[in-house]
């Protein structure tokens, strides 16, 4: 069967700059394609070259007929006046899924991805809900193959997890951006990554981010072997040459036009590997305060709901504190009111003497109309850093600018590259405390690794917002969780965390069981004063088997409607949520008949 999309000896150019030449990519049925590579490199074009949206310079792109292609973009944009209703209501017009399987889609998805109030703006959604509405959009159109850009941005940790499951677990293909390694680790099924410093300008591996490290350094290594020695011919070329080679003989034209082919080589080897990394190194001072800041019995209410009650936390010198928790839960308003741009509703927040805090925002906002020079150096050609004066085309290269870039305006810059020109400024400003929140969106993985670097090795204390888990694991020394109902409790890492809210998960559902159990025993008909009757009496000797059996066939439906083979299959679907609500009901009917015989017998 042919592949779903096949793109051949593709090319884009933006200005005078090659983003990637004679690129070819193919996305077949079951591919989970995790797709990684430089900031810059035209991660992003490439997936709106494949969706149709941009058309390439040269080369083809070919798509199977009739295909279902659904694409979300990095930054999710709905039309004012929209609900989370209508937003869904219209992708399943706009599909081609049958009108008897729309309703049960429409429940289904919403109701996997957690939404709850149908009639919510679209717009007022926070970001992470936003970014969960665009995929569910995309879902329900039922895609053959769905195309999604960087979507673990703006997902809080538990948004990132649901997004893993329904991505295991479908029959459709993808193609993802992301920089999210324990993502790409959980979800691809083959790994590419866009970059000049592959002869074909693409490497792709059949696995995930593990094997495909393995496969890069295999070919990493190589590729310096076949340097090395090309470097070792071509200065044994060159000696001949300078000897005085006879070019009118056959042979010696000959290996003059060889030594020609092998030096163009070895300067396309060079050029490709010639490699930078961001240099990132945050400015600490000399604090020898140890307690930095410190939260008494704090609490912050937003429209009467708590985000957070009685908290109690003390930041220390180098203290490194990783603050999670799912969206909405308050963790960009904790790091406001550290900052002190907020108040606290009740409870004291104590600073150490001319403390020097500095704020990583979410939005990052930039000014898109200055150029590049500007932006990195608003007041002449230089900067002053950790005391030392540095030119800007200098400052520039440390975040793998080039000094063509400087007079570029910031509107033309990748997301990536607007990302590194932000923490550029960060770096200027000396810091007892770092506040970071999400600072990881649209990095590139080398840039992350160098950040990571940069904030292990950093001297004062920091307060970090992230869904990349393992930056979370590498940089955090102590994981502070909000529950999102006014709880907030600390951990030693981000696992034992995850097992915090999965056993609160449980415990929840057995009170939840317990209290409906209770409620229906209330329910039922006034006590009579009658003993039991000889056929209430045999009910009442087996009545405790039939509700262990009867939760026994319970469980078996709710592993059916779990079952990932039915999970794409609209009508055993929908069957299997009639047959769970039939068994809660059997459940529900027999404990609510047990009460009722206990209190004829006492």
């Amino acid at each position: 069967m042919p592949p779903l999309i096949s793109a051949q000896g593709i090319s884009k150019t933006f200005g005078t700059n090659p983003l990637f030449q004679n690129i070819s990519f193919t996305v077949s049925e079951g591919d989970r394609i995790g797709l990684i590579g430089p900031n810059g490199s035209g991660k992003s074009t490439l997936l709106r070259m494949l969706a149709g949206d941009v058309d390439a310079d040269d080369g083809e792109i070919a798509r199977r007929k009739r295909l279902r292609l659904t694409y979300v973009e990095q930054d999710s944009k709905f039309i004012p006046g929209k609900t989370v209703r209508t937003v869904v209501e219209n992708a399943l017009e706009r599909s081609a899924v049958p009108q008897s399987e729309r309703g049960t889609r429409f429940a289904e998805t919403l109701g996997r991805a957690g939404f709850e109030d149908l009639e919510a703006q679209a717009t007022a959604l926070s970001g992470g809900w936003q970014k969960r509405l665009a995929i569910v959009e995309a879902l329900v159109q039922a895609p053959d193959i769905l195309l999604l850009d960087e979507p673990t941005n703006h997902l809080d940790l538990a948004g990132i997890e649901w997004l893993e499951l329904v991505l295991e677990q479908a029959a459709f293909a993808c193609v993802v951006i992301s920089h999210d390694r324990y993502f790409l680790e959980n979800v691809a099924n083959d790994t590419a990554e866009l970059s000049r410093i592959y002869p074909d300008g693409l490497l792709r591996v059949h696995g995930n981010y593990s094997t495909f490290l393995e496969k890069k350094e295999e070919f990493l290594h190589a590729q310096s072997k076949r340097q090395e020695a090309l470097e070792n011919l071509v200065h044994s070329e060159i000696e001949w040459l300078r000897r005085g080679a006879k070019a009118r003989t056959r042979k010696s034209k000959a290996r003059i036009d060889k030594a020609g082919e092998l030096m163009g080589e070895l300067a396309d080897l060079n050029a490709r590997t010639r490699s930078a990394t961001a240099q990132i190194d945050f400015s600490a001072t000399d604090r020898k305060t140890k307690r930095l800041v410190e939260l008494q019995n704090i609490a912050y209410e937003v429209e009467g709901r708590a985000l957070f009650d009685a908290l109690d936390f003390i930041i220390t010198a180098g203290m490194r504190v990783g603050l999670v928790g799912p969206n909405g839960s308050g963790k960009t308003t904790l790091l406001r009111l550290l900052r002190g741009e907020l108040t606290a509703s009740r409870g004291e927040i104590r600073r150490a003497d001319w403390l020097r805090i500095v704020y990583f925002d979410q939005s990052r906002e930039l000014d898109t109309n200055v150029t590049l020079r500007r932006a990195l150096a608003p007041e002449g050609d230089s900067v002053i850093y950790q005391d030392r004066v540095i030119h800007v085309a200098s400052w520039a290269a440390k975040f793998l600018f080039t000094g063509e870039q400087l007079n570029q305006p910031v509107e033309r810059l990748s997301g990536g590259e607007r990302a590194r020109v932000l923490i550029a400024q960060l770096m200027l400003q000396p810091a007892d405390v770092l506040l970071l929140d999400e600072p990881t969106n649209d990095l590139d993985i080398p840039t992350l690794e160098i950040l990571e670097e940069s904030l292990l090795e950093f001297r004062g204390s920091l307060v970090l917002v992230t869904h990349d888990r393992y930056m979370l694991d590498r940089v955090s020394t102590i994981v502070l969780g909000l529950d999102g109902q006014g709880g907030a409790e600390s951990f030693a890492d981000y696992e034992q965390w995850e097992t915090w809210q999965e056993e609160r998960k449980q415990a929840l559902q057995v009170s939840s069981r317990a209290a409906s159990r209770a409620a229906a025993s209330t329910e039922t008909a006034s006590p009579s004063k009658k003993k039991l009757s000889y056929l209430e009496a045999r009910e009442y000797s087996d009545i405790e088997q039939r509700v262990a059996d009867a939760e026994l066939a319970l469980e078996a439906k709710r592993a059916q409607l779990e079952d990932p083979a039915i999970a794409s299959d609209g009508p055993r679907l929908l069957s299997a949520h009639t047959e769970l609500e039939a068994a809660q009901d059997q459940v529900d009917a027999l404990y609510a008949r047990w009460a009722e015989l206990e209190r004829k017998k006492n």
